[in-house]
């Protein structure tokens, strides 16, 4: 098990850091260049593989009898996974080469070469990945032993892209739901008083000054075919726990007409961002991030509806077990859920905000309230208190002071009453002091830490390795939070308390907040 979830959460950081390296800090664009379709080619292959890996995780989440399968295979290690490991560093290698040999301007110019670089830099990277997993014969196996489940499953993970893109070009022939997207969109504008321009030829709709087009990928079709791929991976895997004729007559037409008003709400509230907050939030921000936000909340929902509403599942009455504790009390989901509060309320921040750190009581709400509900296993983890933990938070408060570059302080505080400017203060250092370092512990040197660890020297040397990446990957002075996360991770490992490391953690943040409060710097935090 401990080598799943090693592999799969290594593919997950590796395919953030590439679509980071690729999307977000670059300006490449397939139209830059003459070989479009090989860029295009390239990008369709990237989200297949996303699609086919959620696919397949999900899988392994429903499926008791496939995951015991894989992980009684994957855990009898081919004499060659060292090898087919190096052969995924190297694909790795090649798909970063071009962003070390090439400046930003030089993407286009040397086109053929670097999207040759990253065609074959991928296939080699998930051709070693597979093969260090577990050799080809057991994968044949495997897919021998479960060919029912797994071929369905595969075909509706890399159907989904194709169908959301084969839908969207039907966007034009059914005029009829444009208009009631349009219209749709123009009502709730309306009803909140505004004067609304509505050209459906031109698919255009706005008010005042600000304007959009609305596209094939943002009209509200693409989502109805995530939604109907999603359902339809679902019913598949629980198949024998569900009554279909319901799912598919009440819960799918519902969850259809809810990702269709969702669809609506979503390009109204970007019309009256553009129109009356800022344009550029509307149209970086929050329509970068709202189209993905609400489909997971509806995924999320749909998840919900079907195991809570009566009469869906198979089984007359709920069975309770009695073998497991309250979810509330299940110590893998404290260390998991406080993090996604704190994740999901910033996406959130961001997306409606271009000042997020005026919103940051919102955060301090979300992970108050989650670790509330899991405080009974967070409290369990309380012990005597380390002297050596204390003096680790010192010296990383000093160090992260004393490095720190002077910085322009929060414009957006300034139009602060002394009152609302308090009370922000209060808001950010119970956040930074108490909240942050115990969410941030539980998810990284609890949960992820211990799913790579086993005690052995390089799997506790990759532990401390992804730990710290991700740890530095949520701050913006990465080098020095990479630092202060293997410190914590020593820590950890110094006794194998992880209230150690909440504790250092918390002292380095008590300090910190304090240099902030007394000089004003809010950028320390």
């Amino acid at each position: 098990m401990s080598r799943l979830i090693f592999s799969q959460v290594l593919l997950l950081l590796e395919a953030v850091a590439i679509v980071a390296l690729y999307q977000v800090f670059s300006d490449f664009e397939c139209r830059q260049t003459d070989l479009f379709h090989l860029c295009r080619g390239i990008r369709l292959g990237m989200v297949l593989g996303l699609c086919l890996a959620a696919g397949f995780a999900l899988l392994l989440f429903f499926q008791p009898s496939l995951r015991a399968d894989l992980v009684q295979r994957a855990s009898v290690a081919s004499a060659g996974s060292r090898r087919w490991g190096l052969v995924h560093i190297a694909g790795l290698t090649l798909i970063a080469a071009p962003t070390l040999l090439l400046s930003q301007g030089q993407f286009v110019e040397y086109a053929e070469a670097f999207l040759s670089a990253l065609a074959l830099g991928g296939i080699v990277a998930l051709v070693g990945a597979v093969l260090w997993l577990m050799p080809f014969s057991a994968w044949r196996d495997l897919w021998t032993a479960h060919a029912r489940i797994l071929a369905p499953t595969i075909a509706i993970a890399l159907l989904i892209p194709s169908l959301a893109w084969a839908i969207s070009l039907a966007w034009n022939w059914f005029e009829t739901l444009q208009l009631v997207t349009f219209y749709g969109v123009a009502v709730v504008l309306a009803v909140l008083g505004n004067e609304v321009f509505v050209n459906p030829e031109a698919e255009t709709i706005g008010i005042l000054d600000f304007f959009v087009e609305v596209a094939d990928s943002c009209s509200g079709i693409e989502g109805l075919a995530l939604t109907t791929a999603f359902m339809g991976i679902y019913a598949l895997m629980m198949k024998d726990d569900l009554r279909m004729g319901r799912f598919w007559l009440i819960v799918w037409p519902a969850a259809l007409l809810l990702s269709f008003l969702l669809n609506i709400v979503r390009i109204s509230v970007l019309i009256l961002i553009g129109a009356y907050v800022s344009p550029e939030l509307a149209v970086n921000g929050f329509h970068s991030f709202a189209g993905w936000l609400s489909f997971t909340l509806l995924a999320l929902l749909i998840l919900t509806v079907v195991n809570v509403l009566p009469g869906l599942g198979t089984s007359p009455e709920t069975v309770t077990r009695v073998d497991r504790p309250p979810l509330r009390e299940d110590s893998a989901t404290a260390f998991i859920v406080p993090f996604l509060a704190f994740m999901l309320s910033a996406l959130f921040v961001h997306t409606f905000s271009q000042t997020p750190e005026v919103w940051y009581g919102v955060q301090v709400v979300a992970m108050s309230l989650a670790l509330w509900v899991f405080r009974k296993p967070v409290l369990a983890l309380t012990r005597d208190i380390d002297l050596i933990a204390i003096g680790a938070g010192v010296v990383i408060a000093i160090g992260w002071v004393v490095t720190a570059e002077p910085a322009e302080p929060y414009e957006s505080l300034a139009e602060f009453s002394t009152l609302a400017l308090a009370l922000w203060v209060v808001l950010r250092v119970i956040g930074t002091a108490i909240l942050v370092p115990i969410v941030e512990e539980l998810f990284f040197r609890g949960y992820l830490f211990s799913l790579i660890d086993d005690g052995t020297l390089w799997r506790r040397g990759a532990a401390i390795l992804v730990t710290t990446a991700g740890f530095a990957a949520l701050h913006s002075r990465p080098l020095a939070a990479a630092l202060a996360g293997v410190i914590f991770a020593l820590v950890l490992l110094r006794r194998g308390r992880l209230f150690d490391a909440i504790v250092a953690h918390a002292v380095a943040n008590v300090l910190i907040a304090a240099a902030a409060v007394a000089t004003g710097q809010w950028s320390l935090i």
